[in-house]
């Protein structure tokens, strides 16, 4: 797009925000395509249209320079997350529900075709035929294991809800709840991301990608607690600051680990710039959006 022709300045600022808004407004049209596809998977409470509308701005302001085109698998794979997070956190009701959910979506991930018609494996299952035409489809094995890690961090989080709620353990330590920080699907997302807009060099270093998403994924686990206590008490979540650390605690490690992700991504800068700047962009966004709101809607 050529530059505004008329002035610079908060004029200029505001239509590249008006710009990048716009995009948003085009992956929202993917967005609700998944929603009319796998209606059963979104049900207008939690899903409602602030948390469309959220999705599609993230990951708008996150790649600024794609097209709809090039965020459709960001976008697919974000809605999965969500729709996936409902299912085992708040919808299943024993460990066997559970187990069997992630067995289900192992499979397909594994090539296995959805079994019994379910919408989520289903969903699963269209996202992987998309990746496998990926420019980046190397990076296939690294996604594989990170949806491992995801389905194996909620289970283990919706374990600690129910021993916690029958009152057969104590809450875990801060420390082992940020290292379950995989639950918060980021790293998966992003993987799926620079498959389907990677290059050579995204394979090449697809490990130090890796480690920097896990890195810049802590930190919105965190930043998220912060922004949704209240929620999460009434919802019966867990959150970081149930677990003996203040909120001036959460801060400074966020700080920390910003810090040390700038030294992780820093690196990757001159062969993956977009990767690098997206992950960037991934913290700067969410230190905004999380102080002012969060994604779900009301129960």
């Amino acid at each position: 797009m050529d530059p505004v022709p008329f002035g610079g300045g908060e004029t200029s600022a505001a239509a590249e925000h008006g710009r990048i808004c716009a995009l948003a407004m085009e992956c929202q049209r993917d967005l609700q395509e998944c929603v009319d596809a796998y209606p059963d998977l979104f049900p207008s409470k939690p899903f409602d249209g602030r948390l469309f509308s959220a999705v599609a701005l993230a990951n708008a302001f996150g790649s600024p320079w794609a097209t709809a085109a090039d965020l459709r698998i960001a976008i697919k794979t974000s809605m999965w997350n969500f729709a996936a997070d409902w299912q085992i956190d708040y919808l299943a009701g024993t460990r066997d529900e559970v187990q069997r959910l992630i067995t289900g979506c192992l499979a397909v991930a594994d090539g296995t075709k959805p079994a019994g018609g379910s919408a989520i494996t289903t969903f699963l299952a269209e996202i992987v035929e998309d990746l496998r035409g990926g420019p980046a489809s190397g990076i296939l094995p690294v996604w594989r294991d990170q949806l491992g890690r995801w389905l194996a961090a909620m289970a283990r989080e919706w374990e600690w809800k129910a021993d916690l709620a029958a009152g057969r353990a104590a809450p875990p330590t801060f420390e082992d709840y940020l290292a379950n920080a995989d639950n918060f699907g980021t790293t998966w997302v992003n993987l799926a991301h620079w498959i389907h807009t990677g290059d050579a060099a995204t394979v090449a270093r697809v490990d130090e990608l890796w480690a920097a998403s896990q890195e810049v994924q802590r930190i919105l686990r965190l930043l998220n607690d912060l922004a949704t206590y209240r929620r999460d008490v009434e919802w019966g979540d867990l959150n970081a600051l149930m677990l003996g650390v203040e909120r001036g605690d959460v801060r400074g490690r966020i700080e920390e680990m910003v810090e040390h992700s700038r030294k992780l991504i820093d690196p990757l800068k001159d062969d993956c710039p977009e990767a690098a700047a997206y992950l960037e962009r991934q913290i700067g966004f969410s230190v905004g959006f999380y102080g002012v709101t969060d994604y779900w809607g009301t129960l």
